[in-house]
């Protein structure tokens, strides 16, 4: 879960990498530090615990010599705190060698006593720490930086990715990954390496994708990819879809600020190419072969945390229109109850970045077992799509605030089209029914802006309860995830107790929860196509208004039935039944990241989290 950068090049290294690293810092910001070999080959570091900030200020106060190669490393702590000793890079070989690490290394405790027994001291509780030692032992074996990472890696288990870099040998940094994310920059007369494109992109936006098991020996001219025995590897250049101003703020107080606002264009964005005339087409999944897809029985949806509640919404409409029952499962949960799957079993995983561990493993799982894998993502590149039969890319554009929103409106739009794409080549919706809900999603786009426009409301009430220590929120049908997805983001965002309940569970066991003054979000279905949804839900509301309730509820323009019973109405565009959890999320979102602004709390870094989880 750590950013990760290296550069060769004719550039300043320092300036490269701490762009780089400013990038990259929603990977993790418990320390920050870099490794620079100097114009005279001396190799200078600079690490401190803390945000990025730290570093940039320990550099003013205290300089390290500047060059042409260097390593840069965002942490995100596993093994040992948050401290300066045990941030990145560590050192091997008496100080000439500089290691980064994104992951964990399982074997770490065996290889330290190996070298204890050796005489090797340690500084850090860190599992990176013995692999810099191993490494430095290795090169000064074969005096090779290449052969001796080579023979390094070998030596390691888990998840990882390596960045180092060698004095000896000032013009060339390698890398290696396994069940880790690491990206190749391509430049003229310099290039890169990343755990993400964003690391590089404001200075090119070719790259590649290591793949497992692989290594990459960088330098000025060259890109050199091996796999983990040494054998060549063919490798395919990509082009990155956006520049590096759209991981940029742009003037806005916070990334989710800018992202929240960026949720019309990403609607837009996935739905582009994807719609012929009054149906779905999508090109990904006509690739994938639409006979495959009318022979499908079944389909389970892999995901985490946002993702999985983007999965768990889709399920209605998937289900509906293409009349295959869908199940949802949390990934890290998946691959460890020996699931059932069959031929004719349908693996869709959802992950933003491409590089959930436990997505990543999941979908291997699902593989091994004979079935085919869909992936939804928003990163190019990225693991999953590689490990998968078929992706469908969400053109979200880079999301870099911790808590996901235009990535999850992203997803379940993506999933849509998987679904009404479905329900075309399986004959389940006829062609007109089919050109009502392209219709509704081709909407959605200036209804999302709609709601944003009207968000005032909800910003003032954040503030107005800056001292809530405990919201509720409640849902039904397509309402459920929507309210479950409103208290992950104020739990994410505010640290406070938040929970999403079905409204129908409520008498049975949840309504213990209400006392007087208790905050309580409804999404609140439309009257007009869940008309026997409606009034169980006003229902709902009266039930937990006589017991103090303060009730805030998310209701379609129109719904007056609701108005005698709320405290709060926060109102959105009319919509289908299926499309208003497109719309019902924003309010939620804008609420919870207003909340973490009156509490004085970081909006796009919150703590103990990272943006890419990449550690199972």
């Amino acid at each position: 879960m750590c950013g990760i950068v290296g550069y060769v090049g004719d550039k300043k290294s320092l300036e490269v990498l701490v762009g780089g690293l400013r990038r990259l810092e929603y990977r993790g910001y418990d320390s920050a530090g870099v490794a620079v070999i100097d114009d005279h080959g001396e190799l200078g570091v600079a690490k401190k615990s803390g945000k990025l900030v730290k570093l940039t200020d320990e550099l003013a106060a205290h300089p390290i010599g500047d060059g042409r190669a260097g390593i840069g490393h965002t942490r995100w702590a596993t093994h040992g705190g948050p401290t300066d000793v045990n941030a990145h890079p560590h050192l091997g070989d008496d100080g000439k060698l500089a290691l980064i690490h994104n992951g964990i290394i399982e074997n770490f405790s065996e290889l330290k006593a190996e070298l204890l027994a050796e005489g090797y001291s340690f500084t850090s509780e860190t599992d990176t720490e013995v692999a810099a030692a191993l490494l430095g032992r290795e090169y000064r074996a074969t005096g090779d930086l290449r052969a001796a990472f080579q023979s390094t890696v070998g030596r390691l288990d888990g998840a990882f990715t390596l960045l180092a870099l060698h004095s000896d040998e000032p013009n060339l940094v390698v890398g290696a990954r396994r069940n880790s994310p690491l990206v190749i920059g391509i430049g003229d007369g310099e290039n890169f390496l990343g755990s993400d494109v964003a690391a590089f992109v404001q200075y090119t936006r070719t790259a590649m994708a290591v793949g497992q098991d692989q290594i990459v020996a960088i330098t000025p001219e060259s890109v050199t990819v091996t796999d983990f025995a040494g054998a060549p590897v063919e490798m395919e250049t990509f082009q990155v879809e956006w520049d590096a101003a759209a991981a940029d703020k742009g003037g806005w107080s916070s990334f989710m600020a800018k992202e929240v606002a960026e949720q019309p264009d990403a609607v837009a964005n996935t739905l582009r190419g994807r719609i012929v005339g009054d149906a779905v087409v999508v090109p990904e999944l006509t690739a994938f072969g639409d006979e495959v897809l009318a022979g499908i029985r079944r389909i389970v949806i892999i995901a985490c945390g946002t993702a999985a509640y983007a999965g768990m919404t889709a399920q209605y409409a998937i289900e509906k229109w293409a009349r295959v029952p869908v199940t949802i499962e949390l990934s890290h949960e998946f691959r460890y109850r020996e699931p059932v799957i069959t031929d004719d079993t349908l693996v869709i995983s959802i992950s933003q970045s491409g590089e959930t561990m436990d997505t990543l493993m999941a979908v291997k799982y699902a593989r091994e077992a004979g079935a085919r894998v869909i992936s939804i993502c928003n990163t190019q590149g990225a693991t999953i799509p590689r490990e998968s039969d078929a992706v469908v890319y969400t053109h979200a554009g880079p999301e870099v605030a911790v808590a996901s929103t235009k990535a999850f409106v992203a997803q379940i739009t993506a999933l849509y089209l998987f679904g009404l794409h479905l329900a075309r080549v399986r004959g389940t919706l006829s062609a007109a029914e089919q050109a009502v809900q392209v219709a509704e999603l081709i909407a959605v786009p200036a209804k999302i802006a709609t709601v944003l426009e009207s968000s005032a409301s909800i910003a003032q009430l954040a503030h107005w309860m800056a001292d809530t220590r405990s919201v509720l929120f409640l849902g039904r049908n397509v309402g459920f995830p929507i309210a479950m997805e409103g208290a992950l983001k104020l739990k994410e965002l505010a640290y406070i107790h938040a929970e999403g309940f079905a409204a129908g569970e409520l008498k049975h066991g949840p309504i213990a929860l209400i006392e007087p003054g208790q905050p309580v979000f409804v999404v609140v279905p439309s009257p007009r196509g869940s008309a026997s949804l409606h009034p169980k839900v006003v229902s709902n509301i009266q039930e937990i208004r006589a017991r103090g309730a303060r009730v805030i509820a998310i209701a379609e323009q129109g719904d007056a039935a609701v108005l005698p019973f709320a405290d709060e109405v926060v109102h959105i565009p009319l919509a289908a039944p299926l499309f208003e959890p497109l719309l019902a999320v924003i309010p939620l979102q804008i609420f919870a990241m207003e909340l973490s602004i009156a509490k004085g709390l970081d909006v796009d870094q919150p703590r103990n989290l990272a943006k890419s989880v990449t550690v199972e």
